[in-house]
């Protein structure tokens, strides 16, 4: 793990820091930071349940989207609480202890080859739900390798079409090239959706495409891309809980999605026939943010 970390290549900035000595691009050093470990009930039905997932929520991120909600833990200055590898593995078998349907991997591309020990440890010990690997879509082939076996369920962001926008909110103007790889990379390693008999999620890839203000053309071409490319070997999650923090530098993107937005994406959905799952108007909100204090996490 340590020669992976020292020239660091793991998310596709590529900044080649030698993270044993100083911070990546991304705000990570060698050692595990996470905000908060919960059952958390506002994934798509089928990985929520009844009891919620099993959530980790890592800090920092490689992509830097202007609109995060989760900015207070996901920017490169954020901070958490330091885990060790052996505490990882003691979280992911605490919240299966606590009923999760599965554990909820959340922006933990810098951490994969911890995330993997850790998996190695708990799975030793009894861990024996699903792994989610909740992602950006904003990944290497290369750590998506290294994940290959540990992860049952990919959920992946499908962000943008245009590169003009992916550049202007996240500066990675090679956003939609570098996910459509990655998104392929996992539908090939988890196949199409398989379920278990209480109709939750244990296999399979769900693409989730949150709606911008504005870019309902953008939002059109990432779901006929989709349709296309993946048809029904992947579930597609269509959000419109886009929720508008400081964004006096980017006025344009200062509102929420309207009603008639949201239609008209659902209608083309449909026309396309895909399968996923629609949010309803009330996911607007920031209660939906949890608190990053380093709830459920364990030394």
């Amino acid at each position: 793990m340590t020669e992976l970390l020292k020239h660091c290549r793991l998310c596709p900035r590529a900044c080649g820091a030698d993270r044993t000595r100083t911070r990546g691009l991304c705000g990570a050093n060698d050692r595990i930071e996470a905000a908060r470990a919960s059952l958390h009930m506002w994934e798509e039905p089928p990985i929520s349940g009844t009891h919620g997932s099993g959530t980790v929520f890592f800090s920092h991120c490689s992509l830097g989207c202007v609109y995060c909600q989760n900015r207070q833990i996901s920017r490169r200055e954020a901070s958490g609480q330091e885990i060790t590898i052996a505490g990882l593995a003691r979280t992911f078998l605490s919240l299966q202890q606590q009923g999760a349907h599965n554990i909820n991997l959340v922006t933990g591309a810098h951490y994969a080859p911890h995330i993997v020990e850790a998996l190695q440890l708990a799975r030793k010990k009894g861990l024996s739900v699903p792994v989610v690997y909740n992602s950006s879509g904003y990944e290497t082939i290369e750590t998506l390798q290294l994940l290959d076996g540990w992860i049952d369920i990919y959920l992946p962001d499908y962000k943008y079409y245009s590169s003009y926008y992916a550049d202007r909110y996240s500066h990675a103007a090679d956003y939609r090239e570098t996910a459509v790889t990655a998104i392929t990379a996992m539908v090939r390693q988890t196949g199409a959706p398989q379920y278990n008999a209480d109709g939750m999620l244990t296999r399979g890839t769900v693409i989730r495409h949150l709606m911008l203000p504005g870019l309902g053309g953008d939002t059109a071409q990432v779901l006929r891309d989709i349709a296309v490319r993946f048809g029904d070997t992947v579930l597609v999650s269509l959000m419109r809980q886009y929720t508008p923090f400081d964004m006096q530098d980017w006025p344009e993107l200062d509102r929420t999605i309207t009603d008639a937005e949201y239609a008209e994406a659902c209608a083309l959905f449909c026309e396309l026939g895909l399968g996923g799952f629609f949010q309803q108007d009330e996911s607007i909100s920031e209660s939906f943010i949890p608190a990053f204090d380093g709830t459920g996490l364990e030394e």
